[in-house]
């Protein structure tokens, strides 16, 4: 399977070399594990679900933690048909997942979100979940729907998408779980995710 991101900063800011540098510093530690690429529109990341998340949310948490308004726009993808696979993608709950019901998915990805680490920032995230290719999709993503209600980081629904909001530790995990234990374990899943930290229409 290959599993991967496209991650673009935005900070609002005209020191905004400064924060995304100061961000992409984050990724130092997850270097090693991942394939990353960094260009002019969006850096890309590759590899296993588990250090995937964590580099995502240590990049926007670093940034966050500055003053200044900063959004973040990811798009993920696994299981692409287009896509080779990757050995370095290897997942263990997408192997596990293909044998267990949608309830027991469901129970298993609340457990992963209480376990979450906490960073000590705040954010918003908006996302949409799509299932390609499965007859059954519309009762994997009410599954997951169901899930994120009891989340602890569900804020609200909008059109085309849910609203989180809580602890980055907690968000982007609730994230994983969504990317990871809805739709089919072999199938092709994608999140377009965008997260904002600091906005001043919040004070």
């Amino acid at each position: 399977m290959f599993i991967g991101a496209q991650v673009s900063l935005y900070p609002m800011t005209s020191d905004f070399v400064d924060v995304i540098t100061s961000g992409l510093e984050a990724l130092s530690p997850y270097r090693s594990d991942l394939k990353i690429e960094t260009d002019d529109m969006s850096t890309l990341m590759v590899g296993a679900p588990e250090t995937l998340f964590g580099a995502i949310r240590d990049l926007f948490a670093a940034s966050a933690r500055r003053p200044e308004h900063v959004t973040m726009h990811v798009t993920l993808s696994r299981g692409c048909p287009g896509e080779a696979d990757d050995p370095a993608c290897r997942c263990e709950v997408l192997e596990k997942a293909q044998d267990e019901s949608l309830e027991e998915r469901k129970i298993k990805a609340a457990a992963a979100v209480r376990s979450a680490p906490e960073t000590g920032v705040d954010i918003d995230l908006q996302f949409s979940l799509y299932v390609m290719g499965s007859g059954n999709h519309m009762e994997e993503i009410y599954g997951c729907i169901d899930f994120l209600r009891s989340s602890g980081c569900f804020h609200k629904t909008k059109n085309f998408c849910t609203r989180l909001r809580g602890d980055a530790g907690a968000v982007f995990e609730t994230l994983r779980q969504a990317f990871l234990r809805f739709g089919p374990a072999e199938g092709h899943v994608t999140i377009d995710m965008t997260a904002s930290a600091n906005s001043p229409s919040l004070t």
